[in-house]
């Protein structure tokens, strides 16, 4: 992955907003599976180009394919992962319980796809061919972009597990070590194919104040310790250079207050392989973590790519501002360590 020598590099976390009509195919092929699948390809084929031309039109550096083709970030594994017959989860919540008039407001742009069953049974593949396809389509929509790499993403094993609970295996470690077993074809498939891998890790972040709020810090330091090692198992043969992580306490309209603080984290985040790690770093809980890295030392070789634009504010963020945040990283970890992301 390219480091900002002569300017500081821009990319994004991952997802961009699906166009109109792969939001109705999306819905579609939920309800009735293959009845009108060509057409979401052919629809998804045409947001994946759209969404480049996007992007390097606005002048990123390192791009995506916009996550088009999927639902969300990890629920696409259900599809092709065997397993998950178990029975379903309730909706997640905020996290908040202090704030009920919020949760009324926030349950109507709960997405549809809330479809999250247990696992159940051994994981494994069932159909590999939709994650090459993924592949493909990305591949053949960014071939001749002008950008100086491509990314694609790919949920970690600890963020799966975060996701789809363990009804199967004895304890929630082998059933990790089992998805980082089962995952890591795809992860060697999307470095295989040119890309940066990016690895969404949000489980390291919110498992603390989405289910691990009433642990002493220590014990809950242990779990996320096994998510990177499971993270480290499954990508043991990858050059860090061609991987990131991505770390977030979810971009939930919520108040955020009992979200870990990154510095009771970072340590253990900084293990993992990848040579990149991405975080949020412009919204009033976390911005201040800047000065974070004035006591944690980068290890060598890494870089960070802090979000120095804010995803869920209702504010045009000014371009001084946004320069400010970049600066600010900078002054702490060198200018040639830093990627400016979303």
């Amino acid at each position: 992955m390219h480091h900002s020598t002569n300017r500081i590099l821009t990319t994004h976390t991952g997802s961009l907003p699906r166009t109109a009509k792969v939001v109705e195919l999306l819905l579609a092929e939920d309800k009735n599976p293959g009845a009108r699948r060509d057409e979401l390809m052919a629809a998804v084929r045409e947001a994946v180009k759209y969404v480049v031309g996007k992007q390097v039109e606005c002048g990123l550096d390192i791009i995506n394919d916009g996550e088009q083709g999927r639902t969300d970030y990890t629920v696409h594994v259900l599809k092709r992962l065997t397993g998950y017959e178990g029975e379903t989860a309730p909706p997640m919540g905020t996290g908040d319980e202090e704030f009920p008039e919020l949760a009324q407001i926030l349950k109507q742009f709960a997405s549809p796809f809330q479809h999250r069953p247990a696992c159940n049974g051994p994981v494994g593949w069932k159909d590999f061919a939709a994650a090459e396809a993924d592949i493909q389509t990305a591949k053949e929509a960014m071939a001749g972009a002008k950008c100086e790499d491509t990314f694609m993403t790919s949920p970690s094993p600890g963020q799966i597990a975060r996701y789809l609970k363990n009804k199967y295996y004895k304890s929630d470690e082998e059933y990790i070590y089992a998805l980082a077993d089962v995952m890591r074809k795809e992860y060697q498939a999307i470095v295989e194919a040119g890309f940066v891998l990016q690895l969404d890790c949000p489980d390291l972040a919110m498992l603390r104040h989405m289910v691990y709020l009433d642990l002493p810090l220590a014990d809950y330091r242990k779990i996320i310790s096994v998510n990177v090692a499971a993270l480290n198992h499954a990508v043991r043969d990858l050059p860090p250079e061609r991987m990131r992580m991505h770390v977030c306490w979810g971009s939930t309209v919520a108040p955020h207050h009992t979200d870990v603080e990154i510095k009771d984290i970072i340590d253990i985040v900084l293990t993992g392989r990848p040579h990149a790690v991405s975080f949020p770093a412009a919204n009033p809980r976390h911005e201040h973590e800047w000065k974070v890295w004035r006591d944690v030392k980068l290890p060598a070789g890494k870089i960070i790519i802090p979000g120095v634009i804010d995803s869920t504010s209702n504010f045009v963020e000014h371009p001084e501002l946004v320069a400010d945040r970049i600066a600010n990283f900078a002054s702490v970890v060198g200018r040639e360590n830093v990627i400016a992301g979303v």
